[in-house]
C-alpha cells in the first residue's frame, strides 16, 4: 500500500499514527506530497487532499475517518468498539477532534492570508471552534485512553499536536490540565514521536 501524505497534515498524521498503533507501518509505503501542487495526487483523489490511500489492487481511498476505518479492517479490529456507548463516545470525540484540526488550519490559513483578503467573522467563527471543542475535550480528559486505544484518543492527539505545530505560543492548555496532562503522556508514544509535525 502506499498512504500519499504531507507532514503538516493533522489528518495523514493521524492515519500514520493509526498504523503505527495497528502493527501496519511496514506494509504501508510513504509517498511525501505537497497537496497543493502534486499532479500525482490530483490523480488519485479528486480533493487533492491528504491522507490518500492506494491499496494493493490499485483502489484509492481517502478521508482519515475512512482510511483508518479500513486500516483498523485490515488489522482484524482495535480502534473501533463494538456498537455502544463506548463506540458512540469514540466516534463522536473524533468528531470533535476532527473539527478542532479543520477549524485550526483553516483559521492559520486565512491568518497568512493579506489582510484585506481576511474575514474576521470567519476567523472568530474559527477560533471559537476550537475553544469551546477543546472545553468540551477537557470534560472527558479522564475517559481517554492514554494508550491510543481508540479512534477517539488518537483523533484528540493529533488535533493537540496540530495545535502546538502551528502555535507553539499559544496557551490551549491553560485552564485544561486534565486534557493537558494526558497529552504530556500521549505524546510520548512511539506512534506520535515518530509521526511529528514538520514543515514541507
Amino acid at each position: 500500500m502506499k498512504l500519499f501524505y504531507a507532514p503538516t497534515s493533522p489528518f495523514a498524521r493521524k492515519v500514520r499514527v493509526a498504523a503505527h498503533e495497528l502493527q501496519l507501518g511496514d506494509r504501508i509505503d510513504l509517498v511525501l506530497v505537497n497537496p497543493w501542487s502534486d499532479a500525482a495526487l490530483r490523480s488519485l483523489n479528486p480533493l487533492a487532499k491528504v491522507p490518500t490511500l492506494v491499496l494493493e489492487g490499485g483502489q484509492v481511498l481517502f478521508e482519515s475517518a475512512l482510511v483508518c476505518e479500513y486500516l483498523d479492517h485490515l488489522a482484524a479490529g482495535g480502534l473501533y468498539p463494538a456498537p455502544g456507548e463506548a463506540r458512540w463516545s469514540a466516534l463522536l470525540r473524533q468528531g470533535i477532534a476532527d473539527g478542532i484540526s479543520a477549524a485550526a488550519g483553516r483559521l492559520f490559513a486565512d491568518e497568512h492570508r493579506p489582510s484585506d483578503e481576511r474575514s474576521s467573522s470567519v476567523m472568530q467563527r474559527q477560533a471559537a471552534a476550537i475553544e469551546a471543542g477543546l472545553d468540551r475535550l477537557e470534560r472527558d480528559a479522564g475517559t481517554l485512553s492514554t494508550e491510543l486505544a481508540d479512534i477517539g484518543a488518537i483523533s484528540v492527539a493529533c488535533a493537540l499536536g496540530y495545535l502546538d505545530f502551528r502555535w507553539p505560543d499559544r496557551a490551549w492548555r491553560s485552564g485544561r490540565s486534565g486534557l493537558s496532562r494526558w497529552f504530556d503522556v500521549v505524546g510520548q508514544r512511539p506512534s506520535m514521536a515518530a509521526t511529528q509535525h514538520r514543515s514541507l
